[in-house]
């Protein structure tokens, strides 16, 4: 060996274009990015979202929706709407055909950073989280209450997340017991968490008001808000069957008028508060969004709203939900059909697994969902990541393994590209008459290996020895490592502190200062 000095290797050409090809690429050269085309899944024929849009009309005409608030009376039998002997609203068909003609169409959700916004039209699909998990599932599968940390936290690794385009609450902050304070530290922490478009939700219609008044200062001004809502709201306006909710429906109304985009959210049970026959439960749900539809534009017309058909599904052994059964992916799937129908921005979920930790279950049931979900058109998919046991549950690293699975299901989207050059004969050729007798080298393959192939964060594609040598980790370690690191080092610094301050003075903030800065900061 000779004992003369090291002298540094110089960088090969090789060397520099894999210094290049691992650098951040633009958005436009991505393998997957936000709001690709979807539409190749289609679970029912054109004869069949023919027959469920009829049978919604039916049953908005003849059945109706029960327990109208006296100011929802009020306001859509201005615009049309009857009652039945039993009090029951009912919907002639004109009005619901009027109500689609005017209806808001092309309307973004826009973030705090605009390059975050979201174009939710035609059939761009976006992902997110959403729901109302009452445990977080810790690393080693224990479950605890969470809490309003818990809330800021899972916002904050979205805001890191590539393939997580939309952060709405994922969990209820079990710490704070008071309706009030929870439901608007529910948004306050979703807004500090992250720059991306927030979704969150309000039980009293004070509760969104004194969040329409911290989101004014935080937009700088009412009309700055009016000019960028970054927050829509969630709202369960009925109770299904057919029934409206009364406190629901009052935040709604709020809503409309405070410029708030609302996601117009049905979500009955196949075989419990909707038919076990899946087409009869995706009829009575079209039927509800509807209503919900006609109800926002006869407060506002145009006023944007998102068709929120989110059917689930029940086990009928035990009548418990189902969220990752594949009844659950063609129910999911057909709503993106319907909304595609009416060309309405539609909102569905997926990724609701019923396993209660990320194991084999969970990557199986959110894989399948997300796969046909994604293609089926829908434009923004709720509850994507992060969720276990139906809802009940919320595990920070399966965000980081159902970031992996979201942009697996999003190459999907994206399909293939079939052009004279991506058919790759003179490619072929050369290797084959010329070259080695093998593509590794090619310059096509350097070229594409970054735009046409995506690569998991935490999914393992090493060799049995080298997994082996570097510590034989499973994907839950690995992302909980991730975790750890983005935890540490990622906090959002959008909202001026002065902003935060005066948000604090004037509001029961509960989330603690310390819980946003790196510690020791």
């Amino acid at each position: 060996m000779s004992d003369g000095p090291i002298v540094a290797r110089r960088p090969s050409g090789r060397d520099a274009r894999r210094a290049e090809r691992a650098g951040p690429l633009p958005d436009h050269l991505r393998p997957v990015r936000p709001g690709m085309t979807s539409g190749r899944y289609r679970p029912l024929s054109d004869g069949d979202v023919q027959l469920i849009h009829q049978t919604a009309l039916r049953l908005l005409s003849e059945v109706g929706l029960a327990d109208a608030t006296e100011s929802g009376v009020e306001i859509m039998t201005r615009a049309g709407c009857t009652r039945s002997p039993q009090g029951r609203l009912l919907y002639p068909r004109s009005l619901v055909e009027d109500t689609l003609a005017k209806a808001a169409r092309n309307f973004p959700l826009h973030a705090q950073d605009p390059k975050h916004d979201l174009e939710p039209w035609g059939k761009r699909a976006y992902f997110g989280t959403a729901g109302a998990a009452v445990n977080m599932v810790n690393a080693d599968g224990s479950y605890r209450q969470s809490t309003i940390q818990d809330l800021y936290d899972i916002g904050r690794i979205v805001d890191a997340m590539d393939h997580i385009h939309f952060f709405q609450r994922a969990v209820v902050p079990r710490d704070i017991p008071d309706p009030f304070e929870m439901d608007f530290n529910t948004c306050y922490a979703s807004v500090m968490s992250t720059t991306k478009h927030v979704g969150s939700s309000w039980v009293q219609p004070e509760q969104l008001e004194a969040s329409l008044q911290m989101l004014h200062l935080i937009a700088g001004s009412e009309q700055q808000w009016r000019e960028r809502p970054f927050v829509s709201q969630s709202n369960c306006f009925v109770v299904p069957p057919m029934k409206f909710a009364t406190d629901a429906c009052r935040c709604l109304e709020v809503a409309v008028r405070g410029g708030m985009p609302v996601l117009l959210l049905s979500a009955g049970q196949a075989g419990a508060t909707a038919p076990a026959a899946l087409a009869g439960a995706l009829a009575q749900e079209v039927a509800e969004v509807l209503a919900g539809l006609v109800y926002v534009n006869a407060i506002r017309p145009g006023h944007p709203a998102i068709f929120g058909t989110w059917c689930f599904v029940s086990d009928l052994r035990t009548g418990a939900m189902s969220g990752g059964s594949p009844e659950q992916a063609l129910l999911s799937s057909a709503a993106g059909q319907m909304a595609n129908f009416y060309e309405l921005t539609g909102g569905t979920a997926s990724g609701m697994t019923d396993s209660k930790i990320p194991d084999g279950q969970s990557g199986a049931e959110k894989a399948l969902n997300h796969a046909l979900v994604g293609n089926s058109g829908v434009n923004m998919i709720y509850e994507s990541a992060g969720m276990h046991a139906s809802l009940l549950g919320y595990s920070l690293e399966s965000l980081l393994i159902d970031n992996d699975i979201i942009g697996a299901a999003q190459r999907t989207i994206k399909g293939i590209e079939v052009t004279e050059e991506r058919l790759s004969f003179e490619t072929i050729r050369d290797v084959c008459v010329n070259g080695p007798g093998h593509f590794l080298g090619s310059d096509q393959t350097l070229q594409l290996m970054q735009t046409e192939y995506l690569y998991p964060a935490v999914g393992d594609r090493r060799s049995p020895n080298e997994w082996t040598e570097q510590g034989a980790t499973d994907i839950t370690e690995r992302a909980a490592r991730k975790v750890a690191q983005i935890l540490a080092n990622h906090f959002p610094a959008h909202v001026p502190e002065a902003v935060d301050v005066q948000i604090r003075r004037r509001f029961p903030v509960r989330l603690p200062r310390e819980g946003m800065r790196p510690k020791g900061a």
